[in-house]
């Protein structure tokens, strides 16, 4: 009997590819086009607003001959993704809302609403795979990289649970976007040449600030700039040994501290809490021969620490920790054991290349220190952890 898959058809080409592969693989196809924003407070003029979506993704399914469903999951959406960008930016850190979004309402609310429509499993159009290991009493789903080295969104699903996964395809993760595409125009697809989504997650390309000032205000603050003092360069390029005790790790792992007494004020800002570490765009201090970075935001004393040029010290670190609450396992059955080190090949952002790592697990968390130092190490944002092609677990930077 032939499973029924609904496939989350999201006007765009990844997703309408995935549906007509499934049709071609012989599942009982239908579709589902979720609406999770409706406010265009801070959105840019140029991009999409949902509307546009759905009437592509109607022609999508019309040309497949398919059923589309509709649901609106903006409440949940507000709730579980938006509400917690706005404390974390509030507090000082960079959330990523295209990792909780998968977590909480594509492979969740989105997942439940499939189910009452008697839908066995979820499809969509993310470039990554889903490989099964036997096991000699249960079933456990790794989760690979999409083949298409340009295109792999594994990173975004790296929440993800076993029962997530287990309930869930990805028919376009063996295939590259220019594949893609090519089918796409071959089918008489809509969405053949239209671009890629960009930004926020179902809320689209958006100016920051203007958005997060919906709750957040604005707050004038001073811009201080640090120079370039070789003492910011702290750490060596030796990697701690395996039985390093806390002290240590945790001088690998910590981030700059700035003293407003060791820079100069150069400018003002609105709000340190608009800004993110690695942040080039939204300074507007002229009078340097390179760019400006961002290297800190204090929100409590609301300064912000800038840096001149992407090879400052400032910007780079050794490592970084993982809080013990904030640790997830797609392979439980891979934790690491209290006092455990292992070496894995890491990524704190999309598209980042894999870094070389070791991970050193502890009791309060697990610490990852990099072979290299590592640009823009950002608070709130996931660092996730891979075994060749395989993504093992991730976690929360605490700090």
């Amino acid at each position: 009997m032939k499973k029924k898959v609904i496939v989350g058809l999201s006007g765009g080409v990844d997703s309408s590819v995935a549906a007509w592969k499934l049709i071609q693989e012989g599942y009982e196809v239908s579709a589902m086009f979720m609406r999770n924003w409706n406010d265009s407070t801070g959105l840019l003029q140029s991009e999409c607003h949902w509307e546009d979506d759905l009437m592509f993704a109607e022609m999508v399914a019309k040309r497949l001959g398919i059923r589309l469903h509709f649901v609106d999951l903006s409440e949940q959406y507000r709730k579980r993704v938006v509400d917690y960008m706005f404390s974390e930016y509030a507090g000082g850190r960079t959330p990523n809302p295209d990792v909780l979004c998968n977590r909480e309402i594509k492979f969740d609310s989105f997942s439940e609403e499939v189910r009452k429509l008697g839908g066995e499993l979820v499809a969509t159009g993310h470039y990554c795979r889903k490989a099964l290991l036997g096991k000699r009493h249960k079933e456990v789903f790794r989760l690979l990289a999409g083949i298409d080295e340009n295109k792999d969104q594994s990173y975004f699903l790296c929440q993800l649970s076993q029962a997530q996964l287990a309930g869930s395809l990805f028919p376009v993760g063996d295939m590259t976007k220019s594949e893609v595409r090519r089918i796409a125009s071959e089918l008489g697809l809509p969405t053949a040449q239209r671009k890629d989504s960009q930004g926020i997650c179902f809320v689209g390309k958006v100016n920051l600030p203007a958005f997060l000032q919906q709750k957040l205000e604005s707050r004038p603050g001073k811009i201080v700039e640090i120079p370039a003092d070789e003492r910011l360069m702290k750490w060596g390029n030796e990697m701690p040994p395996d039985d390093a005790g806390e002290e240590q790790l945790k001088y690998a792992a910590e981030p700059h501290h700035f003293n407003p007494l060791n820079g100069k004020t150069i400018g003002s800002h609105s709000g340190a809490h608009f800004f993110t570490v690695g942040q080039r765009k939204g300074i507007n201090v002229g009078g340097h021969r390179e760019p400006l970075f961002v290297l800190g935001t204090d929100v409590a004393d609301n300064l912000l620490y800038v840096g001149e040029g992407q090879s400052h010290p400032g910007l780079h670190r050794k490592g970084l920790f993982v809080k013990g609450n904030e640790i997830h396992w797609i392979r439980p059955d891979l934790e690491m054991e209290l006092d455990e080190v292992r070496e894995y090949s890491v990524r704190i952002r999309y598209r980042q290349p894999l870094q070389k790592a070791r991970l050193f697990r502890k009791e309060n968390g697990i610490y990852i220190v990099f072979n290299k130092l590592q640009r823009g190490i950002a608070p709130g944002q996931f660092a996730a952890w891979y075994h060749g092609e395989e993504l093992i677990g991730s976690g929360v930077i605490d700090r």
